[in-house]
């Protein structure tokens, strides 16, 4: 008897993706990084263009500061 070879579909065969993927979730783990930010800080996720000019925190930090200095007060406490 002769085996049939099952085709992928041509979806699967173009981007390399599944159209399903079936997980096991009773494997999953918590996420071991979730507990190192502090609930003060606000992470930001900042454009590739702007990411290669403020390479640190720190420096992100300084230009909104020097922004925030330079707004007047009223237009800083509108929410």
């Amino acid at each position: 008897m002769k085996t049939l070879r099952k085709s992928k579909s041509r979806a699967a065969k173009t981007n390399g993706m599944r159209s399903e993927y079936k997980f096991d979730y009773s494997q999953s783990r918590p996420n071991r990084f979730a507990g190192h930010v502090s609930k003060d800080h606000l992470i930001v996720l900042l454009e590739p263009d702007i990411a290669k000019v403020f390479k640190t925190p720190e420096s992100v930090n300084n230009a909104l500061r020097a922004l925030l200095s330079a707004m007047p007060k009223s237009s800083r406490t509108k929410s």
